[in-house]
């Protein structure tokens, strides 16, 4: 599993392969010095995480690496490569659940009422600190 973040470049609609596979494919432009392009595929019930997002928003997605191999009918042997996106973010919301909804990796324990969370850093903050830096 990887993850990149980058603003979404293009999202292009849903391509029915067969009545057994159907994907779509969308370029998020990272942010680094140099900026890269990067194509990611969606598949099957994915396809449709892509409807809530637009061109130019900002996301994280997480993705598998796939490769497989192929020999043409001369006989040529090739090598492929998928980036297949299986989950998509929007940065900087917060909200801690994927775009597709809630899944077990994404769901925690309730947040720390305010009120007690303050008292707990007063309460730290007046202890002695026996630690020499």
């Amino acid at each position: 599993m990887f993850k990149i973040q980058g603003t979404v470049k293009v999202i292009n609609p849903t391509q029915v392969i067969s009545d057994r596979f159907s994907k779509r494919e969308f370029v998020i432009e990272t942010q680094d010095t140099y900026p890269q392009l990067v194509q990611f595929q969606a598949t099957q019930d994915k396809c449709g995480l892509l409807d809530q997002f637009q061109v130019g928003e900002f996301v994280d997605v997480s993705f598998n690496l796939r490769g497989r191999e192929w020999t043409s009918p001369q006989g040529e042997v090739k090598y492929f490569n998928t980036v297949e996106a299986w989950r998509i973010e929007r940065v900087g919301q917060g909200t801690g659940i994927p775009a597709g909804g809630p899944s077990p990796m994404s769901l925690g324990a309730d947040p720390i009422p305010v009120a007690q969370s303050e008292s707990a850093l007063e309460s730290a903050n007046n202890e002695s600190d026996d630690l020499p830096f």
